[in-house]
């Protein structure tokens, strides 16, 4: 019993005595006082990355399209650098300024035509000048919204005051669709001004860009893993450049030629929008299809065949256009490019339509290059 008690004490001596080591407490205040810096530096460090985020974001979309645009038209950009001589900077000025014609000379077009298109109906409904045209008979022949077209059509031709009042809510949701459609397409294109500064900056700079992107990619795997990556994001979006937006670009091009020629009311308004339908790997009949029966009620025969062999011809062109572009890279899904685009336009507007579809055809391809990398090694193994 005595030996018990004295060893109890004994182990409460001890414990008493670790407690109270003065070494042990100075290494907590220690722990304690490296927590709390440790804490402070990652807080600075968050908030300064918050910061820049926050300054650098209006910017984002335009720099990463401008890194699009470089990566493009790199070899293009190169062959054109050697035959003036290896001078990069003269070749990005010129490249820029003639990027920049082909882009203001059709948007101040398009322009014009969504300002007198708008101008005019202002002007038309406010003076009481505005007449709409009958319909022609061959209105009535238009299969399934015939009818109901030919009703309204004709009615807005011989009342249109009491047409207007008939369908006030759906005429202001139409007029503010209009309104901001235009106010979205300004708003694009001063992106893509930009856009074409930033990668003209970025082609002058091209190699040390490149091993900037090697390192960054390094630092998130490895060297081999990094310049893998490297080169399937450079192939993905030269693939998608030219395989998908390159193709959409001349659809709605050609297309707004057509209407033009035609005189179709708001024609730039509608180049816009097979722009946006071809994109999202949609079928620009959408849009030619009524403006196709519009040549047909209001033109003669003869022009209204010619645009509607023209706006086949068209409709049809990427059906030989993404074969030979698309076939060049990637094969990146349809779906992918079309749910790319109308989530980057929803988030970021006209440009974000085009960086969307590149930038989740990037994500697909590299994640589909990491599911399918076991598969490979083990083919190369068995090799």
């Amino acid at each position: 019993m005595f030996l018990e008690v004295k060893m109890i004490g004994f182990e409460l001596n001890h414990s008493v005595d670790i407690y109270m080591d003065p070494s042990r407490e100075q290494e907590d205040k220690l722990f304690i006082s490296r927590a709390i810096e440790a804490a402070i530096r990652l807080a600075l460090i968050f908030i300064i990355l918050i910061l820049c985020f926050r300054i650098i974001e209006p910017f984002v979309i335009m720099v990463i399209w401008g890194v699009v645009i470089a990566v493009a038209i790199y070899p293009i950009y190169t062959k054109l650098s050697a035959i003036l001589g290896n001078r990069s900077k003269i070749t990005a000025v010129l490249y820029a300024l003639f990027a920049l014609s082909l882009l203001i000379g059709p948007a101040i077009m398009i322009a014009d035509s969504l300002i007198d298109t708008s101008t005019y109906l202002a002007k038309g409904f406010k003076e009481g000048t505005l007449v709409i045209p009958p319909p022609a008979e061959n209105v009535k022949e238009w299969p399934i919204i015939g009818e109901n077209v030919y009703a309204f059509w004709n009615q807005a031709s011989s009342n249109l005051e009491d047409t207007i009042k008939k369908n006030i809510g759906q005429l202001k949701t139409l007029g503010e669709a209009f309104f901001s459609a235009i106010a979205g397409v300004s708003m694009g294109v001063v992106q893509f001004i930009f856009s074409i500064i930033i990668s003209a900056v970025f082609l002058v700079n091209a190699q040390n860009s490149h091993l900037s992107m090697l390192k960054i990619a390094r630092r998130l795997t490895d060297k081999v893993q990094g310049q893998e990556m490297v080169e399937l994001i450079t192939a993905t979006i030269r693939s998608v450049t030219q395989g998908v937006l390159g193709v959409a670009l001349i659809q709605a091009v050609l297309a707004g030629i057509g209407m033009y020629f035609m005189g179709i009311p708001g024609w730039g308004l509608w180049t816009v929008c097979i722009l946006v339908l071809a994109v999202a790997q949609l079928p620009p009949f959408i849009v030619l299809l009524p403006a196709i029966l519009y040549a047909f009620s209001v033109s003669a025969t003869t022009p209204a065949v010619v645009f509607t062999v023209w706006s086949v011809l068209v409709g049809m062109s990427d059906s030989f256009l993404k074969p030979l572009l698309l076939g060049r890279g990637m094969d990146t899904p349809t779906l992918v490019i079309l749910l790319g685009a109308i989530g980057g336009m929803m988030l970021f507007g006209i440009l974000g339509l085009f960086v969307g579809a590149i930038m989740l055809a990037i994500g697909y391809e590299l994640f589909m290059n990491w599911l399918n990398k076991e598969e490979n090694s083990e083919s190369i193994a068995k090799d």
